[in-house]
């Protein structure tokens, strides 16, 4: 089969990712052999490629929004039956006996494994996964569609659920790339009485313009103050800086939620008095469990979301990562393997 693998740690431009033949994998019990269709470009991988967020074993295929076909079932396995289609995103096992596991924290699981830095992903023609790990896909999405799903729009809903937002709330977004262009599709569904703002890099005009049409009341810079006092905020950004705005822009007793699992650069200083006094929280989002996918998936067939999407060919995801690392990608970037 058709893989682009990563052999070492290598900034993305200096598009480390080959295109090689490797054997197609053999599904183990309970597995199935998934053959890819389409598979998104998650600012993840950057982190993997560029070592703060390595990967535990190279080489190793990338790639953790996945979608494709059931083409072979391990031993034992019946969840799912040959040409079904399925997805797989970032959780790819829990232990299910940890603490962590047995309180529905499965995310944080000391021997969790992660779709494409652990175990090989999406990035090929073939991938494996157990079954209890694979999820249907809501029939409403074409493949394309429905990969940035899988982990922008999933992770992006556990985020959401851990910032307090309510209906009648002020939501701030920084940076609106793959995740938060879905998520305020979800806010403006679920929450009609509240209002979203949106604050991205100031030349990413492109950006604002796509949060205008799709319902943002209000559109600014990073370092803006905003309109009003954000009741909770998410930060969707891999640099330091849009935290502590977000902090700056916050209400009494509000929430800000960071979506991102490495930064690139550091938050910086917070002042007591400015950024944290008045109960003010600060909380990361670690990876996703199960039932975020459980939960999101049908809500995104009832919206509908509508994913905005960029597409590349399997030998073209160097080219993708550099894009995205440059912010220049307006929606998500997704690889068709149909093609």
């Amino acid at each position: 089969m058709r893989a682009m693998i990563l052999k070492n740690i290598s900034e993305v431009e200096d598009r480390p990712l080959e295109l090689v033949e490797l054997p197609e994998p053999v599904p183990g019990p309970g597995q199935l052999l998934v053959r890819v269709s389409a598979c998104g470009v998650c600012h993840t991988e950057l982190d993997e490629i560029e070592g703060r967020a390595a990967p535990t074993k190279l080489p190793i295929v990338l790639g953790h929004e996945i979608v494709g076909r059931v083409e072979g079932l391990g031993a034992g396995a019946s969840r799912f039956k040959p040409g079904d289609r399925v997805g797989i995103d970032w959780l790819n096992w829990a232990c299910g006996r940890c603490s962590f596991c047995l309180s529905d924290r499965e995310n944080l699981c000391a021997e969790a494994k992660w779709t494409g830095k652990d175990v090989d992903g999406g990035y090929a023609e073939y991938t494996v996964v157990s079954e209890d790990f694979a999820y249907s896909i809501p029939a409403r999405f074409s493949d394309v569609q429905a990969a940035p799903l899988l982990c922008a729009g999933v992770v992006g809903y556990r985020a959401l659920r851990l910032s307090g937002m309510e209906d009648g709330k002020v939501l701030g977004l920084y940076g609106f790339g793959a995740s938060a262009h879905i998520i305020i599709q979800v806010v403006k569904h679920r929450y009609p009485a509240s209002r979203v703002f949106v604050f991205t890099r100031p030349q990413q005009e492109e950006h604002r313009q796509l949060a205008r049409r799709l319902g943002a009341d209000w559109t600014g810079s990073t370092g803006d103050t905003a309109p009003k006092k954000l009741d909770c905020a998410i930060d969707f950004t891999p640099v330091g800086i849009p935290v502590r705005e977000a902090m700056r822009n916050l209400e009494k007793g509000g929430r800000v939620t960071i979506n991102a699992i490495r930064k690139v650069t550091p938050i910086p200083e917070l002042d007591y008095t400015e950024h944290v006094w008045w109960e003010k929280e600060l909380k990361s989002v670690a990876n996703v469990t199960r039932r975020d996918a459980e939960e999101f998936l049908p809500l995104a067939a009832e919206i509908p979301i509508v994913p905005e999407t960029q597409e590349f060919r399997l030998s073209e995801v160097n080219e993708a990562l550099v894009l995205l690392k440059a912010g220049t990608i307006n929606g998500a970037a997704v690889l068709n393997l149909a093609d």
